[in-house]
């Protein structure tokens, strides 16, 4: 088809403004999914998507529209919302020319609102030539129209006439909104000489892995044409292979004979090896390779926590499970590393606690994996006294320190000279009125407030600095509570800063769980120690012996708890005869309770462990 009658968008937004609720009401009016085959979120195929009401996997469509008389191919890309994508949002941002920015008229502009606006506005490659503000949810009885309308003109300097309005649950606007991307939305152009046959550039923006025929990536070709057979070549992985097949997302994968310049499809390669594929990587012919396209935002771990198999015997099975989640979720990483206690395993790095809940809710559902999860950690930046440092095999070597990811292998005070720790730049939004409870909860979590200003309908926008282990640390949800729900937030990474932090160990029968050990501030290590050992107290099964919780940190137990173990009345079958023979038995179980007490091995459920990774969970 002619470059002019294809339009690429994809649509950003906060969490829960509606993005794939308008994504459907598109695919009804061009017709794209048949009617019955239509439910709530078609876009998002994942059931964890589904159950949670939100994106978490990017989903190409390919839609098409008659508009004056001429029919156009409209290429949309639904992303995620929550902060932790953000990445996500940057990879389809690479791969079209605009982007519809979608605000809820009940909520107003949301603090991950200005981050994806920012993303988009600030691409290098400077394919992001449009923003199409959208107000959706105007049927809602709570919608506050003119007053977002104004916040929207604020924030992009645009007139009012051009923000459209929708209502995504009724579909009203929606088709007007379709021929407004046709209006306003530029046609993408090619860089090279179509005519040529041996021409192609395709950039990678996200990829897939099939059982059956291996890596499947999700291209945008930016010129010449590719179609089945073709012997192509990754430019940076330098892996050549040839073109199983090639097609279109409607939205389930649709063979097609060939994609050409501006078309958003699929090649299959046929590749079964790990770490060939690449976000950000280009395609080419194999016998005409092109130099390649520049590289997306690299993702960065900001969130580690360690994954054993709860059996031995399933590590092999976890391994796997790992390499196929990387090879669907290019932001998720993974190493190998041992425990003594825990066996082997991996350290997992993630994007944010959201996304750690992902992955580990997938190795357990698609895998039926039992795992044991260790508490969450971000990396610090360790400096020892003289000759005190120690050999480890969860840190890496850094000029003059070592860079700790787990809390099992935090060094003890003694040994520590300096720590270094990552703080965020966050923007948090929020009716004005709950800036008193806002204020009080950043003191808890030692935030810095910066710039405040006041946004549209008496909404104040505050600039915060904040350790990044604060902000893990149940911060969002506290957040919410504060501010019954109307607060909202969004972060980046900063430097690096001095921290004084200590390691809090938590021991079940006088044995260190390396599961539950954490790095926290000195000053809230009692406290933490505390509800640390009052959650396990909750949560931990009752043994048949009598056994002590404790929370150790400064080299001295600080916190302690004793789960009583289950009683048997070992006389219970006993009628009458003599009282010595009951004291027997008694004496005989009281010896055995006293050596189990010390041979005795507490058995702690996967739940358990999933329970206090989780916070404010019983």
């Amino acid at each position: 088809m002619d470059l002019k009658h294809i339009r690429n968008f994809s649509i950003i937004a906060h969490i829960d403004h509606g993005k794939s609720t308008l994504a459907d009401r598109m695919l009804e009016i061009t017709h794209t999914v048949p009617e019955r085959l239509m439910r709530d979120q078609v876009l998002d195929s994942m059931e964890l998507e589904r159950e949670r009401g939100i994106t978490i996997k990017m989903q190409p469509v390919r839609m098409e529209y008659t508009f004056n008389k001429e029919k156009y191919i409209l290429n949309l890309i639904d992303t995620p919302g929550h902060v932790d994508f953000s990445y996500e949002v940057s990879r389809a941002l690479k791969a079209v020319e605009g982007s519809i920015l979608l605000v809820d008229s009940t909520q107003g502009v949301q603090a991950q609102t200005l981050t994806t606006l920012a993303m988009a506005k600030g691409e290098d490659s400077k394919m992001i030539k449009k923003i199409i503000p959208v107000i959706t949810k105007i049927d809602s009885p709570l919608a506050r129209i003119s007053e977002v309308e104004d916040e929207v003109v604020k924030l992009l300097n645009c007139k009012k006439e051009e923000i459209l309005q929708v209502s995504g649950r009724t579909g009203e606007g929606v088709e007007n909104l379709l021929q407004e991307i046709i209006k306003r939305v530029p046609a993408p152009k090619t860089s090279q000489n179509e005519s040529e046959p041996n021409i192609l550039r395709a950039l990678v923006f996200d990829f897939k892995y099939s059982n059956h025929r291996g890596v499947i990536v999700f291209v945008r070709i930016l010129d010449g044409h590719v179609k089945k057979g073709d012997d192509l070549i990754f430019a940076v992985s330098n892996e050549k292979f040839t073109a199983l097949e090639v097609g279109i997302f409607s939205p389930e994968e649709n063979a097609h004979e060939s994609l050409s310049s501006g078309e958003i499809g699929y090649i299959v390669t046929g590749i079964k090896k790990p770490g060939i594929a690449s976000v950000g990587d280009t395609i080419t012919k194999a016998e005409f390779p092109l130099e390649a396209l520049s590289g997306y935002m690299q993702p960065m771990p900001v969130v580690w926590a360690s994954v054993f198999p709860e059996d031995a015997d399933d590590f092999a099975l976890l391994k796997l499970a790992l390499g196929k989640l990387k090879l669907s979720d290019s932001s998720f990483s993974f190493e190998e590393e041992s425990s003594g206690s825990l066996g082997r395993g991996f350290r997992c790095g993630f994007l944010g606690m959201l996304h750690l809940e992902i992955i580990t809710e997938r190795l357990k559902r698609e895998f039926n994996l039992n795992l044991v999860i260790t508490t969450p950690s971000i990396v610090y930046e360790v400096f020892y006294n003289d000759d005190k440092r120690p050999a480890r095999n969860a840190t890496q070597s850094v000029a003059g320190g070592e860079k700790v990811y787990s809390p099992y292998f935090f060094p003890d005070d003694g040994n520590i000279k300096t720590v270094f720790e990552p703080w965020v730049n966050a923007k948090i939004i929020s009716p004005s009125n709950y800036l008193g409870n806002i204020m009080q909860i950043l003191f808890d979590h030692e935030g810095e407030v910066g710039d405040t200003e006041n946004f549209g309908d008496n909404r104040s926008s505050l600039s915060v600095r904040m350790p990044l282990r604060e902000l893990m640390r149940n911060f969002f949800d506290e957040l919410k509570s504060a501010t019954s729900g109307y607060g909202s937030i969004s972060y980046e990474i900063a430097e690096n800063r001095e921290a004084n932090v200590t390691r809090l160990d938590v021991l079940v029968a006088d044995e260190p769980v390396p599961a539950f050990s954490k790095v926290v501030s000195k000053k809230r290590a009692e406290i933490e120690a505390e509800q640390s050992v009052l959650k396990l107290e909750s949560l931990l099964p009752r043994q048949m012996f009598t056994l002590k919780i404790q929370g150790k940190a400064f080299g001295r137990i600080i916190s302690s708890r004793t789960l009583s173990g289950m009683k048997k009345d070992v006389t219970a079958h006993m009628y009458g005869g003599d009282i010595t023979r009951k004291m027997k038995l008694r004496e005989k179980q009281k010896k055995g309770k006293k050596k189990m007490k010390e041979r005795g091995k507490v058995n702690i459920p996967q739940d358990v462990f999933l329970k206090m990774m989780r916070s404010g969970e019983k």
